[in-house]
């Protein structure tokens, strides 16, 4: 089958990969029909290469149709059609009992002292093989896949596998309810997605944060208030003149470790890419650091007694915090990869209304061919062509 392996930091290609086999009796194999190209997947290319070897196969946002399964999968059968979360659950330990699917204790890597193990992301997770291929091997089938209606286009269901329930996740986890107001600080796909779902959560105003104008355009056509930090001198006073002087009740990051704005720390991310594996590993988890530009804004943004939720990808273990300030403000943090199937049953109704309140008809900006992927990543890291969120079709 073809897939999208990794290569080297900046190059991924297209390639001819052993098909997948049914190796547990809880794996299915699916055939894919639609998967997406993530920010998290920039990360892998730009910036975790230490973790990866070459052939890796990426991606984590597919969905398709089941070609077969293993002896103990009962919940889906051959010809299901049906959308992969990206984390690997088991559905019945500890964790996934107490909805930190993110964490299940039948899939934490262990020996990399990480949670659940992850589609298409590296040694970090699991070493899983992605989805962005023909086929699939899935994991844990017994529990994860998300069975769909027939019929309707593949987006109207392909973002439970990640951007929905992130979003979701994050929007929960700041705490919005009717009345308040939330900044959303970065505006790629989970950050538009946030932002759309903090208003239909009941959030009374909510301002989109970003730099670029195709991103803060299509923001603006669902409500949101776009700030442009490339035109704005002082964006947080901006905002708090926008709210009594307080600031937002909320804030949700969704940027990550590669902000701009953090030049040093760049350099030192770079330097690190060009350090051989082993030491590469090593300077990441011992002194690794975070462009924290995105963070600190937050931090920046969010009104004393405020929550800032974290969705953008973190892997630095020397950033600077500033502790002080999130003491004297009383500021609740929290994140975590997302916990999917804990979110799937509050978003699907959503989905199946009639009046797309989330506007999935108006967020995939470039669909391509599988063998368009080395174009579609260059494009979507340099954020040409109005690239906001990428759909192959294998």
């Amino acid at each position: 089958m073809k897939a999208v392996t990794w290569q080297a930091p900046k190059d991924v290609r297209v390639e001819e990969v052993p098909d997948p086999r049914i190796h547990a009796p809880t794996d299915a194999i699916v055939r894919i029909t639609s998967t997406a190209l993530c920010g998290s997947d920039l990360h892998l290319y730009n910036v975790l290469g230490m973790y990866l070897s070459p052939g890796d196969v990426l991606g984590h946002e597919p969905m398709g149709i089941v070609e077969e399964v293993g002896a103990e999968v009962t919940g889906i059968q051959t010809g299901d059609r049906v959308v992969i979360p990206f984390n690997v659950s088991c559905g019945h330990c500890w964790m996934c009992d107490r909805g930190l699917m993110s964490q299940c204790e039948t899939t934490q890597v262990r020996n990399q002292g990480t949670g659940a193990a992850l589609l298409g992301f590296s040694s970090l997770y699991g070493s899983v093989p992605g989805g962005q291929a023909e086929y699939l091997r899935v994991p844990q089938a017994q529990f994860g896949p998300i069975k769909i209606p027939e019929g309707g286009p593949d987006e109207n269901y392909l973002f439970l596998s990640d951007v929905l329930p992130t979003a979701w996740q994050g929007v929960r986890y700041a705490g919005v309810e009717d009345g308040t107001t939330v900044a959303v600080v970065g505006l790629g796909p989970i950050g538009q997605m946030a932002a759309r779902i903090a208003r239909y959560l009941g959030a009374e105003r909510v301002f989109g944060i970003d730099n670029v104008p195709e991103r803060l355009s299509m923001a603006g056509r669902h409500g949101i208030e776009t700030i442009d930090t490339g035109h704005t001198d002082d964006v947080p006073k901006a905002v708090r003149d926008l709210t009594d002087g307080r600031g937002p009740d909320s804030v949700i990051e969704a940027v990550g470790m590669e902000a701009h704005g953090a030049p040093i720390q760049e350099m030192a991310q770079k330097a690190t890419r060009l350090l051989p594996d082993k030491a590469a590993r090593f300077a990441m988890e011992k002194m690794g650091i975070d462009r924290m530009a995105a963070l600190n804004l937050s931090f920046e943004l969010v009104r004393r007694g405020g929550t800032v939720s974290i969705l953008g990808v973190y892997g630095g273990k020397a950033d600077p915090i500033p502790m002080m300030d999130l003491f004297d403000q009383q500021i609740t943090l929290r994140m975590g990869q997302a916990n999917v199937r804990r979110w799937t049953d509050e978003i699907l109704p959503v989905l199946e209304r009639n009046d797309d309140p989330l506007g999935l008809s108006d967020f995939v900006t470039h669909r391509m061919p599988l063998s368009e992927a080395p174009t579609a990543y260059d494009t979507f890291e340099k954020k040409q062509d109005g690239c906001v969120k990428v759909v192959f079709k294998p």
